[in-house]
């Protein structure tokens, strides 16, 4: 049995341009019927502004309006994501049955008002995956794993942020 070995240089090119990305909590807010948990990412010379936060809120209240048809448990975390190409809010969301849900609304950097649906099969990048794993991890410690009542687990869960950068 042979193995082929892919082409490398795209994967060179890739691990050449390969850099850290900063995240920074925004908050927790409620948004329809939610507690969602929200975080900056953004590459180097990019920043997320009020602005753009605020947008990318409206846009998880709305898309959040109809995740109960969707099997949501009320808690979400929401990415808005500075990047290098173009802006990007995340909006991940934890439903029955251990599963989660997640849209992607990309856009032109800078401007919020053309966010719009991802295309299908758009998954998160490397520096989005990074803070999802850790609220993966947190939801799991936190929420699932964790003692007492749901009220001083949710605590928990809120306060359990991702700050600095990811690779």
């Amino acid at each position: 049995m042979t193995t082929q070995i892919p082409d490398v240089r795209p994967l060179r090119d890739l691990a050449d341009g390969h850099h850290a990305r900063s995240v920074r909590p925004l908050g927790t807010v409620e948004a329809a019927g939610h507690l969602v948990k929200h975080y900056a990412i953004e590459a180097p010379g990019r920043t997320v502004t009020a602005p753009d936060a605020e947008a990318a809120r409206q846009i998880a209240a709305d898309h959040l309006a109809s995740a109960h048809l969707r099997g949501s448990l009320g808690l979400a975390v929401l990415l808005t994501h500075a990047g290098a190409d173009g802006d990007y809010v995340l909006v991940h969301t934890w439903i029955e049955g251990y599963m989660s849900d997640l849209a992607i609304f990309t856009g032109p950097a800078g401007d919020p008002a053309q966010l719009r649906p991802g295309r299908s099969g758009l998954a998160p990048c490397v520096w989005e995956a990074a803070v999802l794993a850790h609220e993966r991890d947190a939801f799991s410690r936190h929420v699932l794993d964790g003692t007492g009542p749901i009220d001083a687990r949710l605590t928990n869960w809120r306060e359990d942020v991702l700050a600095g950068e990811v690779r």
